[in-house]
């Protein structure tokens, strides 16, 4: 079984979803379902159960997820400490964002490059479903996401940058000749949400449930990643709120964006596994915190 296949499988195994998989591992559903067949074929038994409605482990999935997670952990681990080697670091900070804008936040990066040279930095986008699994499962070593944050095993640093939001209409929607409107017409459209629950308070944080008035926004349609939610803007089916950062890293042709003028500002924070002393993080949290906050 080839260490690409392995990922695959552990990754699914997790996900439980092929999609969310490959998007995840950054290849075609295509490719997780034939990985997964080839290795089914080589045990001679299924390691999933599929439906249309779930995929789960079957007894044999759950036994070889449990022999080969501690051991594709540690090729891993060998691996990323060779090539630290190579590149004379010692360690590496991981983090994982939501946004789209982290060369707008190269101050941050920079600083931390330059305070502390035996130590790289690895920026990876984390996506916005399972949002807080990676700092969970040890795979990142902070998240810098919206707040608020009230996770009990979680820790909440210093905001890094704060900005405006935006409604993100269909070129051709009754509202896009508009240079500014209310929170008040999502409830009169519908927004989009998310294909997989997010906590409640988070969600609300960014997509409000109501209105200013009390009216509810409905979420009409479920989406996993920003294409699925742009595919769904332009067609006109909905409307949603986004950061300001969309209109400087996400300018398509079919979307036009409408400044909300009583929303109150997106934050963007540190966050980390609680209980943990890492002292790359308490260095970027240090520096974040030199800083101050950006407004973008």
């Amino acid at each position: 079984m080839e260490l690409r296949d392995i990922e695959i499988f552990l990754t699914l195994s997790e996900e439980l979803h092929f999609g969310r998989t490959a998007e995840r591992l950054h290849v075609s559903a295509a490719r997780v379902s034939q990985a997964i067949k080839k290795q089914e074929r080589s045990i001679g038994a299924e390691l999933f159960e599929r439906t249309s409605r779930q995929v789960r482990l079957t007894p044999v999935g759950e036994q070889l997820r449990h022999d080969l997670l501690p051991v594709f952990q540690g090729l891993k681990a060998s691996v990323d400490r060779a090539r630290l080697t190579a590149q004379g670091k010692t360690d590496i900070l991981r983090i994982g964002v939501l946004v789209s804008n982290a060369h707008e936040l190269r101050p941050f990066w920079d600083a931390f490059r330059s305070l502390h040279p035996q130590w790289g930095v690895r920026i990876r986008y984390n996506g916005f479903i399972d949002p807080f699994g990676p700092l969970r499962r040890g795979e990142i070593d902070v998240l810098l996401c919206w707040l608020p944050v009230e996770e009990p095993d979680l820790t909440v640093g210093p905001v890094l940058f704060q900005e405006t939001r935006v409604a993100a209409v269909a070129c051709d929607h009754r509202l896009a000749d508009r240079r500014s409107v209310s929170t008040e017409v999502f409830a009169d459209h519908g927004v989009i949400g998310d294909a997989s629950p997010l906590p409640e308070y988070w969600d609300d944080a960014f997509m409000p449930f109501y209105a200013p008035s009390g009216r509810k926004i409905e979420r009409s349609f479920m989406a996993t990643d920003l294409d699925q939610m742009f595919a769904i803007i332009s067609s006109g089916d909905a409307i949603h709120s986004l950061g300001a950062q969309v209109t400087r890293f996400h300018l398509r042709p079919d979307v036009t964006y409408l400044h909300l003028h009583d929303a109150p500002p997106l934050r963007w924070g540190l966050v980390w596994r609680s209980g943990t002393d890492n002292p790359m993080v308490r260095s970027l949290v240090s520096i974040a915190r030199e800083l101050g906050t950006m407004s973008l």
